[in-house]
Parts: structure tokens; C-alpha cells; sequence
């Protein structure tokens, strides 16, 4: 993993949370990151801007991913990983969140 304390940090802006849904836009400069994290609950990603994310997970693994505005993605709690802007321009997207544990979505 590269080490972590030069890199400036994503931010986020909290549009809402209901009780069942947290919505929350993030926003990374070049080569910002979000900082090591789990996921509590299932998500979906709604790229804004296109870009490359760096994903670095627990075991040292690298992956990578290119976002393109619109085209979102799903995953389930328990992800672990950093999240870096790996582009030349800034990284947008949209993360919402689903409160509710999915035993109690029917």
C-alpha cells in the first residue's frame, strides 16, 4: 500500500439520511482518497464525472475502476477498501446507502 498521510482526503456532503436511506456525495481532488473504511451496509455508486478510482484493499491488493457519469454499480456491506482518485481531474459520485438491514426489504 502507498503510504496514506500525503494524500489529501475526499469530502463528503450529506444530502440525507431518512432512517432507511443515506444519501452522500463525495468529492476527491486528484489523488484524494476516502481513507481506509467497511461498508455497514449495502450501497450503490452513481458516478458524476468520469474518472479512475484506485481501490486498495486490507490484504495489499490494488484494483482499479473507471467510472463513467450514470453508469452505477451495487455491493453488499462488509466491503473494505480505500478509495483513491487515480485521474487527472477531480472524482465525483453519488453513494446511497440502505439503513435498513436487506432481511427487512421484502
Amino acid at each position: 500500500m502507498t503510504d496514506t498521510a500525503s494524500r489529501p482526503k475526499a469530502t463528503p456532503h450529506q444530502h440525507l439520511e431518512n432512517g432507511r436511506t443515506r444519501v452522500t456525495e463525495w468529492r476527491f481532488a486528484p489523488g484524494a482518497e476516502t481513507g481506509a473504511h467497511t461498508h455497514e451496509y449495502d450501497y450503490v455508486i452513481v458516478p458524476v464525472t468520469r474518472s479512475r478510482m484506485r481501490l486498495e484493499m486490507p490484504d495489499g491488493t490494488v484494483n482499479h475502476a473507471e467510472l463513467e457519469p450514470g453508469r452505477s454499480y451495487f455491493r453488499s456491506a462488509g466491503v473494505s477498501h480505500n478509495v483513491i482518485n487515480d485521474g487527472d481531474g477531480d472524482l465525483v459520485f453519488v453513494e446511497v446507502e440502505f439503513l435498513e438491514p436487506a432481511s427487512a426489504r421484502s
